[in-house]
């Protein structure tokens, strides 16, 4: 589905949420589970063919990624939505890095992303206690960009994400292949990446239109090219 949204030029900005009462509880490990030769549990296959693709695919998405907590995003899927861009949540969801309470290891992404949201020892505090983290606390720790109303969630997700929908899509992907490349970037490499982008998009229609109409006061049309 990512793939095809991809393609899509009319789709501008993808939202990732959860149907029911949770953006999604992790791994469901009552269902049957993969065994090797041994008749051992194997949970790398799963990760290997299905979470650790989509991982991938959302930390190199073009398209603006928005993840919705309508309510718990436990696990796995806790670090799914830190793989998006932005990350918007009900004010009664919350996340949790579960795994020690079945004395598994993060995965997903986790052991990579968490740290270089909050910090080694914090993130490490999350794994090892497995505490559940309010749309609250995760608000005021970075991992969650704001916080909705439970009513009005859905509403609020839709004219948010609207609203990015409006922006200027190049200026967009260019944004964030300069935030990926600032972690592992100098400060000499980076500035020059920005110096090689910023006259990229100087050269866009959307800024020639942005410029326009910041000079006639009125809102930008931008075409996302």
């Amino acid at each position: 589905m990512l793939a095809q949204f991809e393609k899509d030029e009319a789709i501008r900005v993808v939202v990732l949420t959860g149907e029911g009462r949770a953006f999604s509880s992790g791994q469901d490990l009552t269902e049957d589970v993969p065994k090797d030769a041994s008749g051992r549990i194997d949970l790398g296959p799963p990760l290997e063919r299905d979470y650790n693709p989509l991982v991938r695919t959302l930390s190199k998405y073009p398209k603006v990624t928005i993840a919705a907590l309508n309510g718990a995003a436990v696990g796995a899927s806790m670090n799914i939505a830190l793989a998006c861009d932005i990350v918007v949540a009900a004010r009664t969801a919350f996340l949790q890095e579960g795994f020690a309470k079945i004395a598994l290891v993060p995965d997903a992404g986790g052991t990579w992303i968490l740290p270089r949201l909050v910090g080694q020892k914090r993130a490490l505090a999350l794994m090892l206690s497995a505490e559940p983290i309010s749309a609250e606390d995760a608000e005021r720790m970075g991992l969650v960009y704001k916080v909705f109303d439970d009513r009005s969630f859905g509403d609020d997700v839709a004219a948010f994400a609207a609203t990015l929908a409006k922006g200027p899509g190049l200026s967009f992907r260019m944004t964030k292949e300069a935030i990926a490349a600032s972690a592992s970037n100098d400060l000499d490499t980076q500035l020059a990446l920005e110096a090689k982008l910023q006259r990229q998009a100087g050269f866009s229609r959307d800024f020639i239109e942005g410029l326009t109409a910041f000079r006639e006061k009125r809102d930008p049309q931008f075409e996302g090219r």
